[in-house]
């Protein structure tokens, strides 16, 4: 009987299942007349017999977990691995050796075999017959509680059907058979999260059978509005906030968002719980007169927890909108994660790094901070030399790592602990970019835009890091200029059809050489850039954290010097009337937010009726009415009317900025 089976493994396939130095090294002693004598049982297990006497085998219905070799590994050993190999060319027939490793089938039958089958088709028999009944108890706790996951459909260009949960990603490698698929996880929670996995995809193919990338909440009591949302005391002293103003608002106030922060972790409240952690942070920024406070963004995260409240009392899912009950941190086996730059920040008193990395589909955060010494200014360029992982933050920021030692949390940030058997390696990144997935690699503009189109508005989405980088391939820079009132520089830059973005990176002090260093770089003829994308300002802007040129990876926020190089204006552009409305009536009402609702003065008053005008005069009148309905709060004597009318306009008027 044929192993089909075995036939559909890949090299990409046995690499993820084992690793890319064992293919490599079997496809060498396959080519050298060093393979195995095979042979096929009749119950379809595959015996191989090598030139020294070693013997595997490939046992039927199982994956390469439960092969057997003589040899002294341990784990999937190169004789499992060539033994694969020579049974696909074995059963390709005549094939001459320089067509290399992996599947001989015919052309197209790989392809022919993964479209169109889902893992949703496992029924809960045969999970537990593969990966144990214990596998299913475990994975029905997190069902019950509910799961947020992304649901990516095997397709032509893309055979291989896989899930990302919060925790890790999970790939079937093979049509039709559970035991060949990759994940992440360590082997502990392997099979709980197959499970996991296979119940996402079977809730994709109810709810959405025909989209090939489709996000899904799985499982949860679904509590309805009766049941409230969670969130109701936290709401009560949002409104204290949003009535007193951050100017009035005192020290209680702010110990009870803490104390707000803990109830809603512990209730898995995670989303909100940020946001309020986040607002708190804002209010000490402000009476502490700290440079990282922002009226705008205080205005922003009260926004969201009202946004948040409505959505799942409303019936979104909750999950997705509240969080999940993920446990703080999930270890993971091997990874191999390629970095896409680094992004430096902080305050006077703390510097940060972020260092991005792409882990299949998905991309992760690795954070470092430190303590800015007293009479000391520290930059980004300070901060390259410093050691992380055996190696510079400079050389991490721009290469690949191999690790058995990092575990996850469910918001995307990874942590690398050193181990004593376990190990870290820090390679040069070479042309990694090249070879992410679609998923992180945008090569069409306009996709890109309608991917983002797609996703639900920001105030409600799950607080996750990273969720928009993306590596983006750049066919042209048709403009660079400074902005010296915005201390921004932008840049234009088209893909291969001819649509455009807008590259925008901002000036600040913690690292002045990052606008000299980008300009430069994009002078040079950038090929891929790794960065942050967005809507705004009407299009596509793409915030740089890496750019890759000819002569390889610069990273802007790591650059030396001190941002005194001459750069160029933009080119004239007309004036977005649209985006400036937008643009002063959030200012207008982030300041209401910051004095207090119950203390805006008149000439606040008049700003915000200039700017309920303004909104209807370029026939934004949906946004109009809130700000009228707010105003009209603002002059009676209700107070939750007045914090009710502020959120709605709030909200709607980040919303409409976003997708315009």
């Amino acid at each position: 009987m044929t192993r089909a089976d075995l036939l559909a493994l890949t090299p990409d396939a046995l690499a993820a299942l084992a690793n890319r130095g064992l293919v490599k090294r079997a496809a060498k002693d396959l080519d050298a007349g060093n393979g195995p004598a095979v042979t096929e049982g009749p119950d379809g297990g595959v015996h191989g017999v090598f030139p020294d006497g070693t013997e595997a085998t490939l046992p039927p219905g199982a994956g390469l977990e439960a092969a057997t070799c003589t040899c002294a590994a341990m784990s999937t050993c190169r004789h499992r691995i060539c033994l694969v190999l020579a049974y696909q060319r074995d059963s390709a027939g005549e094939l001459e050796p320089e067509t290399g490793p992996g599947p001989k089938t015919a052309p197209g039958r790989e392809v022919e075999t993964a479209a169109g089958w889902s893992p949703g088709a496992f029924d809960d028999g045969a999970l537990a017959r593969v990966l144990g009944q214990r596998a299913l108890t475990a994975a029905r706790r997190t069902l019950r509680a509910g799961y947020a996951a992304r649901v990516h459909r095997p397709s032509a260009g893309d055979p291989v059907a896989r899930v990302e949960l919060p925790s890790c990603t999970v790939r079937f490698l093979v049509p039709g058979e559970l035991g060949y698929v990759d994940t992440d996880a360590v082997a502990v929670v392997r099979a709980e999260v197959i499970v996991l996995a296979a119940w996402a995809f079977r809730a994709a193919d109810e709810q959405a059978p025909d989209r090939a990338d489709v996000r899904v909440d799985v499982g949860g009591k679904g509590e309805g509005t009766a049941a409230g949302t969670g969130l109701e005391t936290a709401l009560e002293l949002v409104d204290h906030v949003l009535l007193d103003g951050v100017v009035h608002a005192g020290p209680v106030l702010a110990t009870g968002l803490r104390r707000a922060v803990a109830e809603l972790a512990a209730g898995d409240l995670h989303w909100p719980s940020a946001a309020v952690n986040e607002l708190a942070e804002q209010m000490d920024a402000y009476h502490e007169r700290r440079a990282d406070y922002d009226s705008g963004r205080l205005a922003a995260l009260l926004a969201e927890v009202y946004a948040r409240h409505l959505a799942a009392g409303s019936g979104a899912p909750r999950t997705q909108v509240l969080g999940t009950d993920e446990s703080a941190e999930t270890p993971l086996r091997r990874v191999r994660l390629a970095a896409l730059g680094c992004r430096v920040g902080g305050t006077a008193e703390v510097r940060t790094a972020d260092v991005y990395l792409a882990h299949v589909d998905t991309v992760l955060v690795l954070k470092r901070q430190w303590a800015v010494p007293d009479g000391e200014w520290m930059t980004g360029a300070d901060l390259a030399g410093r050691r992380i992982l055996g190696t510079s933050l400079r050389a991490l920021a721009g290469a690949n790592v191999v690790s058995e030692t990092a575990t996850r949390s469910a918001g995307r940030v990874v942590r690398v602990a050193p181990g004593r058997v376990a190990r870290t390696t820090v390679t040069p990144l070479g042309d990694a970019w090249d070879g992410l997935p679609d998923a992180l690699l945008v090569r069409d503009l306009k996709a890109a835009e309608r991917a983002l189109d797609a996703l639900p508005p920001r105030l409600v989405r799950p607080r996750v890091e990273a969720e928009l980088v993306h590596v983006i391939a750049v066919a042209e820079v048709r403009d660079v200029g400074y902005h010296p009132g915005d201390q921004r520089l932008d840049a234009v830059v088209a893909d291969e059809a001819g649509t455009t973005a807008t590259v925008s990176a901002d000036y600040a002090p913690y690292r002045p050489g990052a606008l000299d260093a980008l300009a430069e770089a994009l002078a040079a003829g950038p090929r891929l850039i790794g960065g942050a994308v967005r809507r705004d300002r009407g299009g596509l802007v793409i915030d740089p954290f890496a750019v890759r040129t000819d002569d390889g990876i610069v990273v802007p926020d790591l650059a030396p010097g001190a941002g005194g190089a001459a750069l160029d204006g933009p080119a004239a552009r007309p004036r977005d009337s649209l985006g400036s409305v937008l643009e002063d009536a959030l200012a207008v009402c982030a300041e209401a937010a910051q004095r207090g609702l119950s203390h805006v003065p008149r000439g606040l008053r008049d700003r915000i009726a200039r700017a309920e005008k303004d909104l209807d005069r370029v026939g934004l009148r949906a946004a109009a009415a809130t700000i009228a309905r707010f105003a009209a709060a603002l002059d009676g004597d209700d107070p939750h009317l007045m914090t009710r009318t502020w959120a709605d306009a709030h909200i709607r008027l980040i919303t409409t900025a976003e997708h315009r």
